[in-house]
């Protein structure tokens, strides 16, 4: 069954290869970028990636380091 994150991803895959249609493979590369990015934005969307968390971990990572 195909989950909302997988459409999603689905979907900035291909609304990026409609906007490069047919150039070269760095124009693949940010198909593959855009399938990314939409489907972390599924993730938030459904709460499964919390991005209050993931700042407050990069945060304690950087102050750690200091």
């Amino acid at each position: 069954m195909i989950t909302v994150k997988h459409y999603l991803g689905l979907l900035g895959f291909l609304f990026v290869a409609a906007w490069i249609a047919f150039d070269d493979f760095g124009d693949a590369v940010l198909c593959l970028v855009g399938a990314a990015v939409f489907y972390l934005i599924g993730e938030v969307v459904q709460g499964e990636l919390d991005l209050g968390e993931m700042q407050a971990r990069l945060t304690r990572s950087q102050t750690t380091r200091r």
